[in-house]
Protein backbone atom coordinates (compact mmCIF):
# COMPACT_ATOMS: atom_id res chain seq x y z
CA UNK A 1 0.00 0.00 0.00
CA UNK A 2 1.15 3.42 -0.69
CA UNK A 3 1.85 5.96 2.44
CA UNK A 4 0.35 9.49 1.54
CA UNK A 5 1.99 12.26 3.80
CA UNK A 6 1.29 15.59 4.27
CA UNK A 7 3.65 18.73 4.01
CA UNK A 8 1.69 21.30 5.97
CA UNK A 9 4.16 24.83 6.52
CA UNK A 10 4.69 26.39 9.54
CA UNK A 11 3.67 29.43 7.55
CA UNK A 12 0.51 30.44 8.06
CA UNK A 13 0.26 32.43 4.49
CA UNK A 14 1.27 29.43 2.33
CA UNK A 15 -0.52 26.05 1.73
CA UNK A 16 0.30 22.28 2.26
CA UNK A 17 0.59 19.56 -0.45
CA UNK A 18 0.17 15.68 -0.21
CA UNK A 19 3.08 13.40 -1.25
CA UNK A 20 4.18 9.91 -1.49
CA UNK A 21 8.02 9.92 -1.97
CA UNK A 22 10.53 11.54 -1.32
CA UNK A 23 11.20 12.95 -4.72
CA UNK A 24 7.42 13.85 -4.89
CA UNK A 25 8.33 16.34 -1.52
CA UNK A 26 11.28 18.19 -3.27
CA UNK A 27 9.75 18.92 -6.60
CA UNK A 28 6.85 20.11 -4.95
CA UNK A 29 8.62 21.69 -1.73
CA UNK A 30 10.94 23.65 -4.52
CA UNK A 31 8.16 25.11 -5.87
CA UNK A 32 5.99 26.59 -3.16
CA UNK A 33 5.84 29.76 -2.36
CA UNK A 34 3.73 31.69 0.22
CA UNK A 35 1.26 34.22 -0.58
CA UNK A 36 4.15 36.93 -0.53
CA UNK A 37 5.93 35.28 -2.85
CA UNK A 38 8.42 33.75 -0.63
CA UNK A 39 9.90 30.55 -0.66
CA UNK A 40 8.44 28.04 2.08
CA UNK A 41 11.21 25.95 3.78
CA UNK A 42 9.59 23.88 7.42
CA UNK A 43 7.08 21.79 7.22
CA UNK A 44 5.28 19.59 9.87
CA UNK A 45 4.63 16.26 8.01
CA UNK A 46 1.50 14.33 8.59
CA UNK A 47 0.69 10.98 8.24
CA UNK A 48 -2.67 10.49 6.00
CA UNK A 49 -3.09 7.26 4.68
CA UNK A 50 -0.99 4.16 5.00
CA UNK A 51 -1.25 0.86 6.67
CA UNK A 52 -1.91 0.82 10.41
CA UNK A 53 1.36 -0.40 11.29
CA UNK A 54 2.93 2.23 9.42
CA UNK A 55 0.75 5.25 11.00
CA UNK A 56 2.17 3.73 14.12
CA UNK A 57 5.29 3.55 13.05
CA UNK A 58 5.35 7.13 11.97
CA UNK A 59 3.83 8.33 15.30
CA UNK A 60 6.22 6.35 17.31
CA UNK A 61 9.13 8.51 15.75
CA UNK A 62 7.59 11.40 15.73
CA UNK A 63 8.02 11.93 11.64
CA UNK A 64 9.11 15.36 11.03
CA UNK A 65 11.00 17.32 7.91
CA UNK A 66 14.32 15.26 8.90
CA UNK A 67 13.24 12.53 8.70
CA UNK A 68 10.45 11.15 6.69
CA UNK A 69 13.02 10.32 4.29
CA UNK A 70 14.70 7.56 6.28
CA UNK A 71 10.66 6.62 7.03
CA UNK A 72 9.51 5.84 3.82
CA UNK A 73 12.36 4.06 3.07
CA UNK A 74 12.15 1.80 6.16
CA UNK A 75 8.48 1.69 5.50
CA UNK A 76 9.31 -0.10 2.34
CA UNK A 77 11.83 -2.21 3.20
CA UNK A 78 11.19 -3.92 6.37
CA UNK A 79 8.62 -6.44 7.55
CA UNK A 80 6.28 -6.01 10.21
CA UNK A 81 8.33 -7.54 12.62
CA UNK A 82 11.11 -4.98 12.07
CA UNK A 83 8.53 -2.12 11.86
CA UNK A 84 7.22 -3.62 15.46
CA UNK A 85 10.39 -3.38 17.16
CA UNK A 86 11.13 -0.03 16.23
CA UNK A 87 7.82 0.98 17.43
CA UNK A 88 8.78 -0.31 20.76
CA UNK A 89 12.20 0.65 21.05
CA UNK A 90 11.42 4.06 19.89
CA UNK A 91 7.91 4.91 21.38
CA UNK A 92 8.48 3.14 24.53
CA UNK A 93 11.88 2.51 25.26
CA UNK A 94 13.25 6.24 24.74
CA UNK A 95 15.78 4.93 21.58
CA UNK A 96 16.77 7.54 19.11
CA UNK A 97 15.00 6.06 15.74
CA UNK A 98 18.07 5.67 12.96
CA UNK A 99 16.73 4.06 9.50
CA UNK A 100 20.58 2.69 8.86
CA UNK A 101 20.06 0.21 12.64
CA UNK A 102 19.05 -2.83 12.39
CA UNK A 103 16.00 -3.39 13.87
CA UNK A 104 16.96 -6.50 15.83
CA UNK A 105 19.75 -4.19 17.10
CA UNK A 106 17.41 -2.81 19.72
CA UNK A 107 17.53 -6.54 21.68
CA UNK A 108 13.54 -6.11 22.65
CA UNK A 109 11.64 -9.94 22.97
CA UNK A 110 7.56 -9.86 21.43
CA UNK A 111 5.58 -12.51 22.02
CA UNK A 112 2.22 -12.16 20.41
CA UNK A 113 -0.11 -12.76 23.41
CA UNK A 114 -2.68 -10.70 24.87
CA UNK A 115 -2.33 -11.08 28.00
CA UNK A 116 0.12 -11.96 30.94
CA UNK A 117 -1.40 -14.74 32.05
CA UNK A 118 -1.36 -16.36 28.19
CA UNK A 119 2.20 -15.23 28.48
CA UNK A 120 2.87 -17.55 31.75
CA UNK A 121 0.69 -20.24 30.08
CA UNK A 122 3.06 -19.82 27.10
CA UNK A 123 6.41 -20.18 29.40
CA UNK A 124 5.14 -23.31 31.38
CA UNK A 125 4.34 -25.34 28.25
CA UNK A 126 7.64 -24.54 26.82
CA UNK A 127 9.51 -25.53 29.84
CA UNK A 128 10.89 -22.15 31.33
CA UNK A 129 9.51 -23.13 34.71
CA UNK A 130 11.16 -26.59 34.55
CA UNK A 131 9.76 -30.35 34.39
CA UNK A 132 6.36 -29.86 35.96
CA UNK A 133 4.66 -33.37 36.88
CA UNK A 134 1.68 -34.28 35.12
CA UNK A 135 -0.60 -35.09 38.18
CA UNK A 136 0.99 -31.36 39.60
CA UNK A 137 0.02 -28.95 36.27
CA UNK A 138 -3.72 -28.83 37.75
CA UNK A 139 -2.09 -26.35 40.70
CA UNK A 140 0.17 -24.08 38.51
CA UNK A 141 -0.58 -20.70 39.86
CA UNK A 142 -0.70 -19.03 36.62
CA UNK A 143 -1.92 -15.80 37.55
CA UNK A 144 1.13 -15.64 40.17
CA UNK A 145 3.15 -15.99 37.65
CA UNK A 146 1.77 -13.42 35.37
CA UNK A 147 2.14 -11.05 37.98
CA UNK A 148 5.82 -12.12 38.42
CA UNK A 149 6.53 -11.62 34.46
CA UNK A 150 4.66 -7.58 34.58
CA UNK A 151 7.61 -6.86 36.59
CA UNK A 152 10.33 -7.37 33.58
CA UNK A 153 7.62 -7.21 30.87
CA UNK A 154 4.80 -4.41 29.47
CA UNK A 155 1.58 -4.74 27.23
CA UNK A 156 1.10 -2.96 23.92
CA UNK A 157 -1.38 -2.42 21.45
CA UNK A 158 0.27 -2.07 17.77
CA UNK A 159 -2.05 -1.97 14.69
CA UNK A 160 -4.56 -3.27 16.70
CA UNK A 161 -2.52 -6.45 17.70
CA UNK A 162 -2.11 -6.73 21.96
CA UNK A 163 1.79 -7.50 22.51
CA UNK A 164 3.67 -8.29 25.25
CA UNK A 165 7.38 -7.02 25.25
CA UNK A 166 10.84 -7.40 27.01
CA UNK A 167 13.80 -4.78 26.60
CA UNK A 168 17.23 -6.23 27.27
Amino acid sequence: MTITLHAQPYDISARGFYFTTADDYDEKAKCLRNTYGDPVEEFEIQFIDGERIDCDLAKAIGINQANFRDYLDCVEAWEDWEKINVIIAVGECGYDFDGQVDPDHHGIDVYPVETMRELAEQFVDEGLFGDIPENLQFYVDYDAIARDLAVEYSEIEIAGECLIYRAA
